[in-house]
């Protein structure tokens, strides 16, 4: 699992920092406006905020200055991080823009030792999310390494022994920690992790958090009827599983809550195959049960007073002589029936078979994630996840998502798609015959095998799960761990709230 920074509470800056971070805002006043300090001003009157400003320092988000501070403060180099313009309507930087700030700095302070920053005074939770996610850095497979990630960072608070602040250093980077462990399983190539070798690590997850753990093999789904994961997974030489972690954290009448994550673990399309250009991309179809095994994980580490399980559906979806084929006909768990008109829209063929499983537990709540659908990044980006289901717990949850600064939208499953999934000779069909409106048709056909009275939220991130562009902010190339934050603190509010 990946190695995260050593975070440090101080009140002061002390001896043996290499770099002090600091975060300017960008100025409001006059033509040409300077950028003003954040946090606590450990500059001290020097001079160095006005070098900053000479040395074309605007506190634009994601701006890095460097210079030597030449003994005017405890370290030998200052680095003034930009986070922006303050959002309409505040006093103080949000918290995401924290969070971003400190990621980019962590990114830029890469081999350095040791560094502090005056960012936790602003907000400590989200300064040390930021750079934890910031440092973030996939090497398992390079020969050489590059430079290592950043070593330590010294969180400058008003009181390094107060409990609250001990608590929520603790709280982020478990946290941190959770998102770096689901980016970690999604940027292991698909030759290393696939549905055997993606159980085994998630098991072995599951146990060390102390977890009840089942696996179900090729031989268990067969037995118990999972037919959507069977036939995705028929056309692989590597066979399915479903994995199941329950973490039980609440007594008798405390919410209970459903998981469920798309294990993809390579996605060529099948017989519908796809487009070679990308396809490397496809790595990544299972960030959905990497979210979810994260999060469920992190929650007994939380210790929430709430009972969570997820399950989790693994396969690898190739073309071979023995794959499903457009028209065969497939009994997902359950009974239902469905003819598969289009072999690429498999994700919702293994989620459906959770997703009834999973209802079985008779959960108060249900989320599910999933690399789902292009669709979702056409309407949204590659940044937005789109939010849908029973529509006030869709809400809920797509609050949450923009407050933790994940950015789910909440979206709608219009009734009139249902007729869009009739089938001639099946209860389903797996696709719409036209390609309107295809995030909302996935979720469409989900909503039919979500038990009655269960709070049901799902959450696309076909865009947001991976990141193929340039750094941004404290997300890397490569896997994101979207939407671990958003689930995590859903979790903690219905533990809070019910």
């Amino acid at each position: 699992m990946p190695t995260t920074p050593e975070l440090r509470l101080v009140e002061e800056v002390e001896g043996g920092v290499d770099v002090l971070v600091v975060g300017l805002l960008k100025g409001s006043n006059g033509d040409s406006p300077s950028p003003e300090l954040v946090g606590a001003d450990v500059l001290g009157g020097s001079e160095l905020l006005a070098e900053l400003a000479v040395l074309g320092a605007t506190g634009s988000a994601g701006e890095v200055t460097k210079l030597p501070t030449r003994g005017a403060v405890g370290a030998a180099t200052l680095l003034a991080v930009g986070l922006g313009a303050l959002e309409e309507g505040t006093s103080a930087p949000t918290g995401e823009q924290v969070r971003r700030a400190a990621g980019v700095a962590a990114r830029a302070l890469a081999g350095t030792a040791r560094a502090a920053t005056t960012l936790s005074t602003v907000d400590l939770g989200a300064t040390a999310e930021g750079v934890i996610l910031g440092s973030y850095v996939f090497t398992a497979y390079k020969s050489e390494a590059g430079k290592a990630p950043l070593a330590r960072m010294d969180l400058v608070v008003p009181d390094a022994a107060d409990s609250a602040a001990k608590a929520a250093l603790a709280r982020s980077t478990a946290i941190g920690g959770a998102v770096a462990t689901a980016r970690e399983l999604i940027n292991t190539p698909p030759n290393d992790l696939f549905p055997a070798s993606f159980a085994d690590r998630a098991a072995a997850l599951g146990k060390a958090a102390g977890l009840k753990v089942e696996v179900l093999d090729e031989k268990a789904l067969a037995k118990g009827g999972y037919g959507g994961l069977l036939g995705v997974g028929q056309g692989s030489s590597r066979p399915p599983r479903l994995v199941r972690l329950s973490y039980t954290g609440g007594k008798r009448g405390k919410p209970s809550v459903a998981l469920v994550g798309k294990g993809i673990t390579f996605d060529t399309g099948g017989i519908s195959i796809k487009p070679a250009a990308g396809m490397d991309a496809m790595t990544s179809d299972m960030s959905g049960a990497a979210a979810v095994v994260a999060t469920v994980v992190l929650a007994a580490q939380l210790a929430l007073p709430i009972n969570v399980t997820a399950t989790v559906p693994m396969a690898e979806n190739m073309p071979s002589g023995t794959a499903q084929r457009p028209g065969d006909v497939l009994t997902q768990y359950g009974g239902t029936t469905v003819e598969v008109l289009n072999t690429d829209a498999e994700g919702r063929l293994v989620l459906a078979d959770a997703i009834v499983r999973a209802c079985e537990d008779n959960p108060d709540y249900l989320i599910d994630t999933a690399t789902l659908t292009g669709a979702q990044m056409v309407a949204l980006g590659n940044r937005t996840p789109g939010v849908m289901g029973t529509e006030s717990f869709r809400d809920r949850v797509a609050v949450i998502s923009r407050e933790v600064g994940e950015g789910g939208w909440a979206m709608p499953l219009p009734a009139e798609l249902r007729a869009e999934l009739d089938s001639p000779i099946a209860d389903l069909a797996n696709v719409a015959g036209n390609r309107w409106a295809g995030m909302l048709v996935a979720g469409t056909y989900l909503k039919e095998f979500v038990a009655d009275g269960v709070q049901w939220a799902h959450i696309d991130i076909a865009g947001p799960s991976y990141n193929t562009g340039s750094p941004h902010g404290y997300t890397g190339k490569g896997g994101t761990g979207v939407p671990v934050r958003t689930m995590i603190a859903v979790l903690e509010d219905i533990a809070e709230h019910g």
